[in-house]
């Protein structure tokens, strides 16, 4: 389902962006854009699924890792506590935590590694275990880099990223009618979802009018990619100077 449709102005053309980010993170992303003065819709490209399960145990708990805003609000529709203390992977899960109540928040303000490098440098692997709310499936191998330095982390799956199947009409047709300028992606799972459904539509070739704004260099990678050896045909593909929305965003021109 599209949000809001790209509007026509008067004067010079406003550039007009896609966001594939899922409803929840994409309302908030909208808002900043359409300030900026770009025109937006929306097409996400994963939805999210709330799985049922108890109450985590904090008894062994030192402090608790959230890789997502989704993880986020996942932890927060299982329980109330909010008596441990945050490392979030950057600042819009920091700006989910505080938003869900916890007052101890750390941002790492950039990927796993990041947050991996944060809580070596502020966690004692004696204090007790570290619990990762996190969906089914993960970027990074943040166990690993953890257990590496001595750590025990706890991954516990509390919500299901569903890709989309399909394309909407209205976004099939911004791209045949090069009504697009650019789409933002934040994943490599987001990005290479939306390669997908643009080469099962044959709408792949459409990508030569549009530039790809990118968080990260894998991001980018994704953007790419198309079938087993192809490259999808983009204007350009660009990719934030750090992996964070506001350097995605420096990224976009200036809005007529």
């Amino acid at each position: 389902m599209m949000g809001k449709q790209p509007q026509p102005s008067s004067g010079r053309p406003r550039t007009r962006l896609l966001v594939t980010r899922p409803a929840e993170d994409a309302e908030p992303l909208v808002r900043r854009l359409e300030a900026l003065g770009h025109a937006v819709a929306v097409e996400p490209m994963l939805s999210m699924l709330w799985l049922d399960g108890p109450e985590p145990d904090l008894s062994d708990v030192q402090a608790l890792l959230f890789t997502s805003a989704n993880g986020v609000r996942a932890y927060a529709k299982r329980t109330g506590r909010r008596d441990r203390p945050v490392h979030a992977v950057g600042d819009a899960t920091a700006r989910a935590a505080r938003a869900a109540g916890f007052t101890e928040v750390d941002s790492a303000s950039g990927d796993v590694y990041a947050l991996a490098e944060r809580v070596r440098l502020l966690r004692d692997p004696a204090a007790g275990t570290l619990l990762h709310a996190a969906g089914s499936k993960v970027a990074g191998d943040l166990a690993g880099l953890l257990g590496a330095a001595g750590f025990t982390l706890r991954r516990s799956v509390m919500y299901d990223a569903v890709p989309a199947l399909t394309l909407s009409d209205e976004t099939a047709t911004f791209l045949r009618t090069s009504g697009l300028d650019g789409v933002l992606f934040f994943s490599p799972r987001t990005a290479a979802s939306f390669v997908r459904l643009l080469a099962e539509a044959g709408l792949v070739d459409r990508c030569r009018t549009v530039d790809a704004f990118c968080l990260s260099p894998a991001v980018a990678e994704a953007a790419r990619a198309y079938g087993d050896e192809g490259v999808a045909p983009w204007r350009s593909v660009r990719v934030a100077a750090r992996p964070e929305q506001d350097a995605l965003l420096d990224l976009l021109p200036v809005a007529g």
